[in-house]
């Protein structure tokens, strides 16, 4: 079973109906119970880091999530759900992180492009051994909305990069963990295949 955090922050239903089109194991969680049962865990989010954080806390998510990441379950982080890796966000002073990865979330400075970070982008490829980013060519676009972005201390966990305003991490891939800045569920093909990789990460 894929399990899908419902923590009532954002895009639950885009990313589960994406998800429903390249495995038929999907299931919607709200309990932390069910995530050890779960092969894979995808941690979806649209909307503010200190709302996210406090979601996830109040119901109970934060332990048992860092749990199955370090037992190795794969694990699928979209938009908010990569900024929540971090330990910090200049969005939400004083509101810790899950701290998986060393480093925080930045605002994009005002006055330079338009902020969010809105539309379709191209990203580098960084890891090229990354399962999840299989079949996935140099330049290829995809969709973005964000206001702050993730900064890794430890740049070899970028899988891939985009340019806007400055470089910032488009995704993360590090052992079990794969994280993307843009929306899958809303890049079309190259999106699902993204999904699919994910999934026969899991069943091969």
């Amino acid at each position: 079973m894929i399990a899908i955090i419902d923590y009532n922050m954002g895009n639950l239903l885009s990313v589960s109906k994406a998800l429903e089109t390249v495995s038929d194991n999907i299931k919607i969680i709200d309990n932390p119970d069910d995530l050890k049962n779960a092969a894979g865990i995808v941690l979806p989010g649209v909307g503010n880091f200190g709302e996210g954080m406090e979601h996830l806390r109040a119901r109970g998510f934060e332990a048992p999530l860092l749990e199955a990441i370090n037992a190795g379950i794969p694990f699928l982080g979209i938009c908010l759900g990569m900024q929540m890796l971090m330990e910090y966000s200049e969005e939400a002073p004083g509101v810790k992180g899950l701290g998986v990865f060393k480093g925080g979330v930045i605002r994009f400075p005002d006055g330079i492009e338009k902020v969010p970070h809105m539309g379709w982008n191209n990203i580098s490829i960084k890891q090229q051994e990354v399962a999840a980013l299989a079949n996935i060519a140099e330049d290829s676009y995809f969709y973005f909305v964000h206001s702050y972005y993730v900064a890794p201390e430890d740049l070899s966990v970028v899988a891939a990069s985009c340019n806007y305003i400055t470089e910032v991490a488009a995704a993360i891939g590090y052992k079990n963990i794969f994280a993307t800045q843009f929306h899958p569920e809303k890049s079309q093909d190259k999106g699902l295949t993204i999904l699919k990789n994910f999934i026969n990460s899991i069943t091969s």
